[in-house]
């Protein structure tokens, strides 16, 4: 897990761990993109910014987040995930930033998020975050730790990203593995780094913990 970094509340399911809620105790800076500040609001805490349309965000947590930090943006052609992100990295200046809540929920817009991630592979400055798991997105080399047995899953959206894994059970070398045709699902990291390759666009890495 992550500490004292900024932390983006989005407004997908989020089990609120006593890690995750010490995550975003910790949060420099604590935002949230629309809903999720109702999720904040279950543990007491209040985001520095709202941001997105603004029509989840409940009226009593509206009220306890208070008006100065509603950041409107109706834009419809955009989700209020990628609106946040653009206020978190072009606005804010932010170096990284970890989201809760991107990912559990409706599946549409699990892989909308996913696509998002997937389009920014910022690597470890960007991780999608949940009780039992992380994912990322990157591009070039990129060494993770892991702990043998972990279970370990990667995808790209496009046939034509080369990717090459190794460190774990199944490994690859200049391999394809689109979703939509092999995948590399249910891997198994072997040893205390999991290192991933790639040309020609991005891969969407899942880490499981424990």
């Amino acid at each position: 897990m992550m500490s004292s970094r900024p932390v983006l509340v989005a407004n997908g399911p989020v089990r609120w761990t006593e890690e995750l809620a010490a995550l975003a105790a910790a949060a420099e800076p604590l935002l949230a993109a629309d809903g999720g500040a109702n999720h904040l609001a279950r543990i007491g805490r209040r985001p520095i910014a709202v941001i997105g349309d603004l029509d989840s965000i409940r009226p009593g947590v509206r009220s306890f987040v208070g008006e100065e930090r509603m950041i409107h943006r109706p834009d419809q052609d955009r989700t209020d995930l990628d609106k946040s992100l653009d206020y978190a990295f072009s606005e804010l200046g932010l170096g990284g930033l970890t989201v809760l809540g991107a990912v559990g929920g409706r599946i549409d817009h699990a892989v909308g998020n996913l696509g998002l991630l997937a389009a920014r592979s910022m690597g470890e400055r960007l991780v999608f975050l949940a009780a039992d798991h992380m994912i990322l997105a990157t591009t070039g080399e990129l060494v993770l730790g892991a702990e043998p047995g972990e279970i370990w899953s990667f995808f790209t959206f496009d046939p034509a990203v080369r990717v090459g894994l190794e460190g774990v059970r199944w490994p690859i070398t200049d391999a394809s593995v689109d979703l939509a045709g092999h995948p590399s699902i249910s891997n198994e990291a072997v040893a205390d780094n999991v290192t991933v390759r790639c040309t020609g666009g991005a891969v969407v890495v899942t880490r499981w913990f424990g």
